[in-house]
């Protein structure tokens, strides 16, 4: 497994803007801003995260684990960093621009949605996620919200953004700060014991869980309960929400939020599983009741929250680009930490909250009307 990441060769540019045509800001946070922007010798978009360095100071660790994780990623479902270039009194993160918009909002637009739709979206996130473990990287922040879709094709594919609280795990190595957000962080995390890359199958669980339903499997309005109910992997499948989902699919999701950590699934065995690798995943339409859950349990309000959400739409429409590259902005939300940990780098993604400080959390939700 590898231990310590080589430190990405940072270009030197006189001014950015020589080699960038800057359309737009994006988003703007604590100590950076991304700007969507043209490569003026391709004309690529782009979204380039514009840091000013003196702003950095005393976070200088935080910025440089994000951009050594990104740099060393390359895989086709993770939104990739292009480029680094170093200006001035900047540093300038030249990511993938993805286009597609929110999980969650894909889902609720659609007509028909089936377990089979869910099965394939699980099954890139944990291909994604095998590859950040074999590289011995481990995510811990993994959420709906930060899965983001490619372009507005029906057929396009999910990205994993979002790398700020990511952590190489060094040889012979634990990791126990507590980090995550809340609703998705594995009983380990809040039981403040060491952990593994088995927190990121916890989350993968907790994802599938919802695409399947519409609503969290923990929710208590007090933070304390809630965490109660996660310690001891309290969760149920509630009729009639799950009256229609397979049993394959409830044994998946068991497997990957098992309590114990060693005997929790891994990447690859839950790639192995049935509900992803066979022909268990059922075909009945399930947008109706799942759509409704979304929409009352992750009001758009509560994630959508400092990005300009019009930018990218009116831009690529300007460019008359088709709808393979023309796409509704993305959103902003980042992982709230539990405890003190890297100091706050917001998260390293394209167009996303890759610029927002950590804001407001989601807030525990309450479970649908039994």
């Amino acid at each position: 497994m590898p231990g310590a990441v080589e430190a990405p060769s940072w270009k030197q540019a006189e001014d950015i803007r020589d080699i960038y045509d800057f359309r737009d800001v994006l988003g703007t946070g604590a100590f950076s801003e991304v700007i969507l922007a043209e490569d003026k010798r391709t004309q690529k978009l782009v979204a380039i995260k514009c840091i000013a360095k003196k702003a950095l100071e005393g976070k200088e660790g935080s910025m440089e684990n994000e951009i050594a994780v990104l740099h060393k990623i390359k895989h086709p479902n993770i939104v990739a960093l292009d480029d680094i270039y170093e200006s001035g009194g900047h540093l300038y993160l030249i990511m993938q621009l993805v286009s597609g918009g929110e999980l969650f909002d894909r889902i609720v637009e659609k007509g028909f949605y089936t377990e089979r739709d869910a099965s394939r979206l699980i099954f890139q996130v944990l291909d994604a996620v095998k590859y950040l473990h074999d590289l011995g990287i481990v995510h811990r922040d993994l959420k709906p919200e930060n899965l983001l879709y490619y372009s507005l094709d029906e057929d396009s594919k999910i990205m994993i953004s979002d790398f700020g609280l990511s952590k190489m795990e060094d040889p012979g190595s634990v990791l126990s700060t507590a980090c995550g957000t809340p609703g998705y962080v594995a009983p380990e995390v809040l039981a403040q014991k060491p952990y593994s890359k088995a927190v990121d199958c916890w989350s993968i669980g907790v994802i599938a869980y919802i695409l399947l339903c519409g609503y969290p499997p923990f929710y208590d309005e007090n933070d304390a309960k809630l965490f109660e109910q996660i310690l001891k992997a309290d969760y149920e499948f509630d009729s009639p929400y799950w009256d229609d989902i397979s049993d394959s699919a409830k044994d998946f999701i068991r497997h990957l939020m098992e309590k114990d950590p060693e005997k929790r699934f891994t990447c690859e065995q839950a790639l192995q599983h049935p509900w992803i690798a066979g022909d268990t995943a059922l075909d009945k339409n399930i947008h109706q009741s799942v759509s409704e859950q979304i929409k009352k349990n992750f009001a758009k309000s509560k994630w959508k929250q400092a990005f300009n959400a019009t930018a990218v739409v009116r831009h690529m429409r300007k460019l008359q680009l088709g709808t393979s590259q023309e796409g509704q902005g993305q959103t902003a939300s980042h992982g709230e930490l539990l405890a003190p940990a890297t100091g706050g780098s917001a998260a390293g993604c394209c167009c996303r909250d890759c610029c927002v400080e950590p804001g407001p959390e989601l807030s525990p939700t309450l479970p649908p009307q039994l």
